[in-house]
């Protein structure tokens, strides 16, 4: 019989999940991004499950209280496919629907790339496939979005630069966050002690394998891009059709980069196109 996921466990680790909608239900993964646990898609998951959809949202390494590795090469992508891959093994159910968003996506990215038997569909939200998102650094306004990245390099200083709750409530708002999910980022990733691992998802960026990005996704998948993106240049979205060898669609929202809290019906509606097309 189907049971209910709280937790899961990988690597040592133990990761909290929301687990909802019917049990029956045809499984979605979906993967949060920085600076956000699972619930940020609380707005996205009703909508799937009134469509019959059971929902499984994990919060990822360094967030999850139990899954918080001290140094940065344990935050390397190999690292995170491999929590993916266990939650996928953990529910059970075969193959299952993938979404992420932020660096949500980036994880989804590779976890169907290199484990296309583990997913039967890709929705990919805000970040392009890397190899597209890489190239664009070369072709557009991307390097400029991209400056944090190389900030957080920096020991010590961004921590203690984005602890500075009212700063960060500002900066995080200009980038068209709403009050509700500025909350849940003091709570869930400041509070919580998970801000210093979190970052390491970044610091893990320039020690991890470049060929671990690389490549192409044979799944159905569908992008979904905002507008409005203050983070993501148009470049990459436009250079991920390269990348993807299967059935494809890329859907364009008046949105910033905030698109599951932003545009919760509407993202719903593509996921579960996506999932009918496949």
């Amino acid at each position: 019989m189907t049971a209910r996921l709280t937790t899961f466990t990988n690597d040592g680790l133990t990761f909290d999940v929301i687990d909802e909608g019917p049990l029956d239900g045809e499984p979605i993964v979906l993967l949060h991004g920085w600076p956000q646990t699972a619930t940020e898609w609380e707005r996205v998951t009703p909508l799937l499950h009134e469509r019959g959809y059971r929902t499984i949202a994990p919060t990822q390494r360094g967030y999850s209280r139990g899954a918080r590795p001290r140094w940065r090469w344990e935050y390397r992508m190999s690292k995170l496919v491999g929590d993916t891959v266990a939650l996928v093994e953990a529910i059970g159910a075969g193959p299952v629907h993938l979404v992420g968003h932020d660096w949500g996506s980036t994880v989804a990215w590779a976890t169907a790339a290199r484990h296309p038997a583990k997913v039967r569909s890709l929705t990919s939200v805000s970040v392009p496939h890397p190899m597209a998102f890489m190239r664009s650094m070369l072709s557009s306004t991307q390097v400029f979005r991209s400056w944090y990245m190389l900030a957080f390099q920096v020991p010590w200083i961004p921590e203690l630069v984005l602890r500075q709750r009212k700063q960060l409530s500002r900066g995080l708002a200009r980038t068209g966050m709403d009050d509700k999910q500025i909350a849940h980022v003091l709570d869930e990733v400041i509070d919580s002690g998970a801000l210093k691992y979190s970052v390491h998802w970044y610091r893990a960026m320039f020690i991890a394998n470049p060929l671990a990005v690389r490549g192409e996704v044979s799944v159905p998948t569908t992008h979904v891009r905002g507008t409005r993106d203050r983070f993501i240049a148009r470049q990459g979205a436009d250079l991920t059709s390269r990348y993807v060898t299967g059935p494809y669609q890329l859907e364009v929202l008046d949105a910033s980069h905030w698109i599951p809290e932003e545009r919760p019906a509407d993202l719903a509606a593509i996921i579960v196109a996506r999932i009918d097309g496949s």
